[in-house]
Parts: C-alpha cells; sequence; structure tokens
C-alpha cells in the first residue's frame, strides 16, 4: 500500500493569524517534504473563496510544486469539473503531465457547496449530469489518437485536438465518491474511483463495502475494477494529551470549515446530494469523543498500523493523508510526516520502502 501527502487547505478559522497566502506557501513546503520523505504522492484540494479551502488552483500550485520534485504523483483532490470547461481542464492537467515527466494522477468530483457555484454563474442543481459529460469530453481529449468531434446537453465541439498531449497513455483518472452516483460514473467508464472512509461508512457499510461495491459495478459494465484509495484525516499521538489536541483540531475543523460550507437544503440541491444533509446531521452532533476510524487514524502508531491493516485488506491500495487539517502550525505539521515514514509506513510493503532505502 502506498501513502500520499493530502490537503483540502482549509484556513477558515477564528482569530487565525495566518494568512491564505502564508498556507499556500506552507502546502508547497509540505509537498516537496513529502518527496524527500519518500511519500508516493501530492493531492492538493480546489475551493474558492474559502469556503472550505484557500487554494483555488492546484494545477498551478502543483505545476510549482513539480519543478521542487522528483518522485511524487502530482493530484488534484479534486478538479471541480462543474465550475470548469472540459478542455480548459484537458489542457491544464496535459501541459501538467509533460512538465512534470508523466507524474500526474488526475481526480474530480462535483464538489458539495452550492457557494462556490453560484459566482461562476454554474448549476448547481445539475451539476451530476454536467460532471459525467465533461468526464467524456476530458477522455476524449486525452486519449483519442487524432481529431474527434462531442454532441451532448452541455457541450458541442468540432473537430478537436488539443495540445500539448499527455505523456501517459492514460493519464489514471479517478473518480472521488461519496455515493452510488459518482461509484457507477466510475465504474461505467473504467476508472479508479477514491473514497473517503466516513462517507463509505455511511452510504456502503465500510470501506470494504465500498469497494466491493464498485469492482461489482465495474464488472457489471463490461469493465475491469481500476484502483481503488481513501483519504484519511490524521494525528500520531503518543499520550493523552496529545490525542485530545488532535480531536480538537479535527473537531475544529468540522465546526469551522466544514459545516459552515455545508448549507444545504433540499431545495438547493440536486436529488443525487440529499444524502449530504445525513453528513450536515452527523457533524452538528458530534462530540470529539466520538471520532473513530471511520474518518481519523487517532492515536498510537501501533493504533493506527492496525487500522490500516484492515483498510489494506478493504482493497485500497493507497491512502493519502490529510495532515494539516485543523490550523496546525507548519512544524507540528512536518513532524507528524516525518514521524509516519518513520514509525508506521515501514510495515507495509510499497515503493516507499525503496525511495526511503
Amino acid at each position: 500500500m502506498e501513502f500520499g501527502y493530502f490537503t483540502l487547505s482549509d484556513n477558515h478559522y477564528a482569530n487565525n493569524p495566518r494568512s491564505a497566502n502564508d498556507f499556500v506557501l506552507e502546502i508547497r513546503d509540505q509537498a516537496v517534504l513529502a518527496d524527500k520523505l519518500g511519500y508516493h504522492s501530492v493531492w492538493v484540494g480546489e475551493h474558492h473563496f474559502d469556503s472550505l479551502g484557500v487554494n483555488s488552483r492546484p494545477d498551478l500550485l502543483l505545476a510549482s510544486i513539480a519543478s521542487l520534485t522528483k518522485n511524487v504523483r502530482l493530484a488534484p483532490a479534486v478538479s471541480v469539473l462543474p465550475l470548469h470547461h472540459p478542455l480548459h481542464v484537458a489542457e491544464a492537467w496535459s501541459t501538467l503531465d509533460l512538465l512534470s515527466g508523466g507524474r500526474v494522477d488526475f481526480a474530480c468530483g462535483r464538489g458539495y457547496d452550492r457557494r462556490e457555484y453560484l459566482p461562476f454563474g454554474a448549476d448547481f442543481m445539475t451539476s451530476a449530469e454536467m460532471m459525467e459529460e465533461s468526464m467524456e469530453v476530458i477522455l476524449k481529449a486525452w486519449n483519442e489518437p487524432g481529431a474527434w468531434t462531442h454532441k451532448g446537453k452541455f457541450f458541442d465541439i468540432e473537430n478537436m485536438e488539443i495540445t500539448p498531449k499527455p505523456v501517459q497513455k492514460p493519464i489514471p483518472f479517478y473518480v472521488a465518491s461519496f455515493s452510488m452516483t459518482s461509484l457507477e460514473m466510475a465504474a461505467r467508464r473504467g476508472l479508479n474511483i477514491i473514497y473517503a472512509p466516513f462517507a463509505a461508512g455511511m452510504m456502503f457499510g465500510g470501506l470494504d463495502k465500498a469497494v466491493g461495491a464498485y469492482r461489482e459495478a465495474s464488472v457489471k459494465a463490461g469493465n475491469k475494477p481500476g484502483r481503488a484509495m481513501c483519504s484519511y484525516f490524521i494525528y500520531i499521538a503518543e499520550n493523552e494529551k496529545e490525542e485530545d489536541y488532535g480531536r480538537e483540531a479535527q473537531m475544529r475543523y468540522f465546526r469551522e470549515c466544514a459545516l459552515p460550507a455545508f448549507t444545504m437544503k433540499p431545495e438547493h440541491a440536486p436529488p443525487t446530494m440529499h444524502y449530504f444533509l445525513k453528513i450536515v446531521n452527523i457533524l452538528e452532533n458530534m462530540k470529539k469523543e466520538d471520532l473513530s476510524d471511520k474518518s481519523i487514524l487517532l492515536g498510537s502508531p501501533q493504533k493506527i498500523i492496525d487500522t490500516l491493516k484492515q483498510v489494506e485488506a478493504a482493497g485500497i491500495e493507497e491512502v493519502i493523508l490529510y495532515f494539516n487539517v485543523g490550523a496546525k502550525p507548519n512544524a507540528v505539521v512536518q513532524d507528524q510526516m516525518h514521524k509516519f515514514m518513520e514509525l508506521i509506513a515501514p510495515h507495509f510493503e510499497g515503493k516507499h520502502k525503496i525511495r526511503r532505502a
């Protein structure tokens, strides 16, 4: 199992002395450290207007990171397709694949914050349909050997061929899944999938069942199941005081960043996103004592190893780790990144062993 660095660039905290600009630069430094420590990948979220995160352009930030690193895979977490024209998306990530020497992993989703849609004039109510058609355009742009045409509900594109072309054939393509809707989008096209354990537990009954549902849907669609990944919040704690700090930081993220973004009401969201109302209800009633390995890796190295062994057994091939959640200082985050690679990663087979050696 491989391990990656992951951030949504959450910075919306009361009395927070760290500016958005400062945090974006911290993320770049942490990504460079991830490469030096032997992590497999760097996943950077796309969020706008500081509703849930402060980095709006993962492609540009990762382009900067590409020039400072050698091995890490470079991925958005995720590209919010309904906010963009798919040709722009295809061109941007194809260019980064070229510049990085073929290190791009692409991942898409439709987001969940209506406030991010409104300033762009994007239609939140048709986000699922637009995302699916955008995926079709991007796949054609990257994989068709010559000129191609697309005629759909949202896009009418004639005789198109983008430049530059990706170095990888194909670029690994992931779909972020919180529901059967996105799972089936991935399965129909033979694409990879990435889960949030919290949502996988709520919607499918656990990561193992979520991976099983994806594989079953892929086979039913006539496709070989792809690679399954998941993200995890993490804080390695050596004692009760440190564990309490990790719990407080996590709850602060839920209270001050996540819940304000989940302003969804049934009448303001498509039916395919009504499941988010359940997430909101759980988060509103959650206490720090309720935090479990369904959402966060928290506690001693051995406790985290035991949980990750279960995650591995569920069919997950890579876990991306959200170290810098909850306004943790940069020094704390980097110390946690060191501890993970020194105390936890060696208990799993993966390319990190070769890189660290």
